[in-house]
């Protein structure tokens, strides 16, 4: 078999491959899973970004977000199990349903006051997202070619960092002379709702993984045989794996961040230093995330070199911008200041919001660069998908669920993160310096896997051509 699979790489390498059609290619799929990212969870984001859901306290929406999370930790587990029943695209269909009603419940709530439709709509987005968080990770994963992995990452999370830029552009046009503390328009919501229920229609424009097109011809693999109870257990013998055992600490502090940083920008910054921040971290971000991916694709360096590089520069600096906002919050504790523009304090303050929304971009995309290589087989993509954004919800529902104690809001989520920091470096470097090394290329595996599978299923046609002929 492995002389059947080299002769076909070798010969696959030297055929033409035709030139994919635009509507198959991988890129065209970057971009529809970035339109579907931008309409459901970049809008979600781009409401958080305004600083607690853009409420003028943070203590419901936290706890909101806190109960999504919780249910994400669920849907997330179980969703390879939903694919291997429907497949990957109508579970990212599904997946984008309970945006809206999350929207909606802030609507309400910035309106008339309502509280529980609050906790509705964050429990409708909790049971979607994690199906649509794990398909969308999967798709990211097994979609690209390998010399594209880092830049269709980068596309991707650009659109979803692309919300946030929206968001804080008509929030900042609503509110640009609002310099006090308290909630933003209820207007920006009306705009959100609308978007987030396009995002089920941009979805069915995504190319099914059998009809994907890549540029060197190798077919994509999405899905998973054999039955619901036999894939739960594959996905919990691949959590207690020591690979992804070691890197749950790093997946923990990298989204553990996101309620500490938004809670931040909501206590300490009037409305429309809110929505100035809500737009020039998504530029900062965007900017950021698609040099990283840029780099993290060079070829003509080693894949050891960039995994460790990357590694070390983007947690030096995690290092850093936690203990200024250790500092900062224990300040803004005792003095209770809101920064408007021009006030002074105001460039140190709103400077490290900027920076830490940019780690946090930065972090996220290593993370799946990381993750793209613990998965040996395409079944197992999708279950390291759903395990890995299953973590990231477990984290941050608790990282919400601390946010909205008013008295750990201030300062506890700083000092938490930069704990988390501490206890990710160790564990996290025993993955990462393995990565082009004992752990080899896994993506490169994965390409030969699909390869053999085509190899067999190729066998299997010519054998049976040959005893139709025989009969």
């Amino acid at each position: 078999m492995t002389a059947a699979v080299n002769s076909f790489t070798d010969s696959s390498s030297v055929a033409h491959v035709p030139k994919p059609r635009w509507y198959r290619s991988t890129f065209y799929n970057a971009w529809i899973l970035g339109i579907v990212n931008f309409l459901a969870p970049g809008i979600w984001g781009a409401m958080n970004s305004l600083g607690a859901g853009g409420q003028a306290s943070p203590h419901l929406v936290n706890a909101a977000n806190s109960l999504t999370f919780c249910l994400m930790v669920l849907s997330c587990f179980f969703s390879s199990a939903l694919v291997n029943l429907i497949g990957i695209k109508p579970v990212l269909i599904i997946g984008t349903m309970g945006y809206a009603p999350y929207a909606a419940g802030l609507y309400t709530n910035n309106r008339f006051g309502t509280e529980w439709f609050v906790l509705v709509g964050a429990a409708l987005c909790g049971l979607s997202a994690g199906l649509f968080w794990m398909s969308e990770a999967a798709i990211a994963l097994a979609y690209p070619e390998p010399q594209n992995q880092g830049k269709f990452l980068g596309l991707w999370l650009s659109f979803r960092v692309g919300g946030q830029l929206i968001g804080g552009a008509v929030n900042l046009g609503l509110n640009s002379k609002n310099g006090e503390a308290g909630k933003v328009s209820y207007t920006v919501y009306i705009v959100f709702i609308i978007l987030q229920s396009l995002a089920p229609f941009a979805g069915l424009l995504l190319t099914p993984p059998k009809k994907v097109q890549r540029t060197d011809g190798r077919p994509v693999r999405l899905a998973i045989q054999g039955t619901n109870r036999r894939e739960l257990i594959e996905t919990a013998k691949l959590f207690v794996t020591r690979e992804f055992l070691l890197i749950i600490p790093l997946i923990a502090q990298a989204v553990y961040s996101e309620a500490v940083m938004f809670t931040y920008l909501s206590l300490w910054f009037s409305v429309r230093a809110r929505a100035l921040g809500s737009f020039l971290s998504a530029i900062v971000a965007l900017t950021g995330g698609n040099i990283l991916g840029w780099f993290l694709d060079r070829k003509q360096i080693a894949l050891k070199v960039r995994a460790r590089s990357a590694f070390v520069v983007i947690l030096t600096l995690q290092g850093a911008w936690w203990i200024w906002s250790t500092i900062l919050t224990t300040r803004f504790n005792r003095t209770k200041p809101t920064f408007d523009w021009g006030d002074d304090g105001f460039p140190s303050a709103f400077t490290l919001f900027l920076l830490l929304v940019l780690s946090f971009q930065l972090q996220y995309l290593y993370l799946y660069f990381v993750v793209g290589h613990l998965a040996r087989t395409p079944a197992e993509v999708v279950r390291i998908a759903g395990l890995l954004r299953g973590t990231e919800s477990a984290a941050q529902a608790v990282s919400y669920g601390l946010g909205s104690i008013t008295s750990f809001a201030t300062i506890g989520g700083s000092a938490i993160n930069f704990g988390l920091w501490g206890v990710a470096l160790v564990p996290a470097w025993f993955v990462v310096r393995d990565i082009g090394g004992r752990l080899g290329d896994r993506r490169e595996e994965r390409e030969r896997a699909v390869i053999e599978e085509e190899v067999k299923e190729a066998a299997s046609t010519r054998r049976s051509s040959v005893e139709k002929v025989e009969v």
